[in-house]
């Protein structure tokens, strides 16, 4: 295998790793807080109402686009910055175009939260 494939191939399953580590983690979370009701329940007590309510983030939709956004942008300046040429010419920074997808999604959500706010004030 050439090492710039390696390199694809480790690039692809680091987003991959990072989703499944947060899917973990919230599980956990959630293990533990229903864990917590079921001790509260065998001893006969009313478990409060927090317990019960899924943890939401105010406004997640901005926190989430500017990630996204920002995301974008990194892995575009990242492939743009990358100088290595294939045998044939091209080169790694033609791949600029993944962080599109990112970046595109991350104005999706920036606009949604947007309009959500404005409706929310006139309505």
């Amino acid at each position: 295998m050439q090492p710039e494939y390696i390199v694809l191939f480790v690039l692809g399953l680091a987003p991959i790793a990072i989703v499944l580590i947060v899917l973990r983690y919230r599980y956990q979370q959630a293990k533990a807080r229903y864990s917590a009701v079921m001790h509260l329940a065998d001893k006969g007590m009313a478990p409060p109402q927090q317990l019960l309510i899924e943890p939401r983030v105010a406004f997640c939709e901005r926190r989430r686009a500017l990630v996204l956004i920002s995301i974008g942008l990194g892995i575009i300046a990242m492939f743009v910055a990358m100088p290595t040429p294939y045998d044939d010419g091209r080169g790694v920074r033609e791949l600029w175009g993944l962080g599109l997808l990112p970046l595109i999604t991350g104005f999706g959500y920036l606009s949604s939260w947007w309009l959500n706010r404005r409706d929310a004030k006139h309505g």
